[in-house]
């Protein structure tokens, strides 16, 4: 026994993976050391905190535990809290609260940051109420006043981080100024916060009132000019910073995706590879969107076997960014893998994968789909997004009966307000059904100013059903909205020639000679490498 309990001791301390944890724990269970609080403490540690862990599992043993213990609570909340769900980590401090469990300057560092970023969740995806967020973390701040805490370097730069995140930025300052020894993570914090409410003159001031600037600093410049939309200023700052951390790599490749200049994001992540630094999880997931609007399929899926190679968790927002790039791609088995191997699978991942197979033909799978999202164990709401995938789907099939229904359906059950995307759709569907006046109807109730793309739908089905009234209001229509090109005159004249009314045909093209509208040559465009080009 005394040998089992040597050996389980020493592979607990050169833990590498998941596999090996897994294989251990069923040593110690095995053995009648499962209640043992040295071996599940490493086991609770390793899944939760390690990179290569798993942070169900984690939650698993950790409540399988008397959940009393002030370490094991600590561990859980700081994963949690750098986690896709960040809410755990404040239930986890409130049975701390409760069962009185001992708290000290670790956990109400890790909880404020919980804070922090479930705020930011509430803000993105309206999970938790905002305001209830920011009680929160003000209560957090006042146990930390009564217990002595808040000299602490590290929970003042929480608090700082956490009032800054939620809005109130000049709470944060007031805490600022009062902090005697101020560390350049404070300053940085503060900076930041002042970027992050656009009030560029207080950034300035402080970044100029620095005793000294680190890489973190010259870090939240380049955000700032990313936020702005000033690329060009953010790449001219990255070039002359004394020196550069892979924050500095993310933000600019983050920087070009979020202004479509795809080919830049991955050229800059080449050479940050050739520089030799290693690619955060955040670096991937500006890639692999990059890879998805450019069809970078073989660049994506190397990132995803480097990922599988390190036994990387793929969850969260990597996971939707694998997810969306395989579907944009069209490698929608691969899309099918990811998941299907995520734990949790958010509105964004059901959304990407609902969508993939709508565009690429697969009708039946993804509104089948759509119902396991809608009445499955884990229901999730479906959104705007959600029924453009719907109604593309039913669009690429034919389903018109449907198509009406599920648009209704989210009118009535989910009460959102259809955006053009889904009137789009369903004009498309009607028109090349040949219910041309029920298309006609929809666009005209519709309650948009701009109804160009739809008019412009309903004109090119015209010429197809032959309906030649419906298409000359199409085009009066586009006339007033000052969106006619030459394709729409073209089309309108080919209306007329095909039903052999030549005068208005002569009229149309007389029309497009005295407005000076050219028909655009077409053309195709191909990418080419160097040893595809011809000498």
């Amino acid at each position: 026994m005394v040998g089992t309990y040597s050996r389980i001791r020493y592979v607990l301390e050169h833990l590498c993976s998941m596999l090996e944890l897994k294989q251990v724990q069923a040593i110690i269970t095995k053995a009648g050391f499962q209640t043992h609080i040295p071996f599940i403490d490493r086991l609770i540690f390793f899944s939760a905190i390690s990179p290569t862990g798993d942070l169900s599992h984690a939650h698993s043993l950790f409540l399988q535990t008397s959940m009393n213990n002030s370490f094991l609570c600590n561990t859980m909340i700081r994963a949690f809290a750098k986690s896709s769900f960040p809410l755990q980590a404040l239930y986890i401090y409130s049975h701390m609260q409760t069962s009185n469990v001992v708290s000290d300057h670790f956990t109400y560092n890790f909880v404020l940051k919980a804070c922090s970023r479930a705020h930011k969740f509430a803000q993105e995806f309206g999970k938790c109420d905002e305001i209830t967020l920011v009680s929160k973390g003000c209560e957090v701040h006042c146990t930390v006043l009564k217990l002595g805490f808040d000299q602490d370097p590290s929970i003042q730069n929480s608090l700082l981080y956490m009032y800054s995140q939620c809005g109130l930025v000049h709470v944060a300052q007031h805490l600022f100024d009062e902090i005697s020894n101020r560390s350049l993570v404070s300053w940085n914090i503060m900076i930041s916060a002042y970027h992050s409410v656009n009030d560029s003159k207080s950034a300035d001031y402080l970044l100029e009132s620095m005793p000294l600037k680190n890489v973190v600093s010259w870090n939240t410049v380049i955000g700032r000019y990313i936020r702005l939309g000033d690329i060009e200023s953010a790449r001219r700052v990255f070039q002359v910073m004394p020196e550069r951390d892979v924050v500095s790599w993310n933000s600019m490749i983050a920087g070009f995706v979020s202004v479509k200049d795809y080919s830049r994001a991955l050229t800059l992540f080449s050479e940050m590879q050739n520089a030799g630094v290693r690619p955060t999880e955040v670096t991937f997931i500006s890639v692999l969107g990059a890879c998805a609007e450019t069809g970078a399929l073989e660049m994506g899926s190397k990132i995803h076997e480097s990922l599988k190679v390190c036994e990387h968790k793929i969850e969260g927002y990597l996971g939707n960014a694998l997810l969306n790039m395989y579907s944009k791609c069209g490698n929608l088995s691969s899309a099918w893998e990811v998941f299907s191997g995520m734990r949790i699978k958010t509105r964004s991942c059901w959304n990407a994968m609902i969508v993939g197979l709508a565009v690429h033909g697969y009708c039946e799978e993804a509104l089948k789909l759509f119902s396991e999202m809608e009445c499955g164990p884990d229901t999730v709401r479906p959104n705007q997004v959600t029924f453009v995938g719907v109604l593309i789907a039913c669009s690429h099939k034919g389903l018109v009966d449907k198509a009406r229904w599920y648009f209704n359906h989210m009118v009535k059950k989910y009460k959102i307000l259809p955006e053009m995307k889904h009137y789009g759709c369903m004009v498309d569907l009607l028109s090349r059904f040949g219910l041309l006046e029920e298309a006609h109807q929809m666009i005209t109730t519709s309650p948009f100013q701009n109804r160009a793309i739809l008019w412009r739908t309903l004109l090119g089905a015209c010429r197809t059903q032959g309906n030649m009234e419906l298409a000359k209001v199409s085009f009066q229509q586009l006339a007033k909205l000052k969106s006619l090109t030459d394709g729409d005159y073209v089309l309108l004249s080919n209306i007329y020639a095909e039903a052999e009314r030549w005068d208005e045909v002569e009229r149309v093209r007389s029309e497009m000679n005295d407005l000076h509208v050219s028909k655009q040559v077409g053309h195709s465009q191909i990418d080419m490498t160097e040893c595809d080009k011809l000498s």
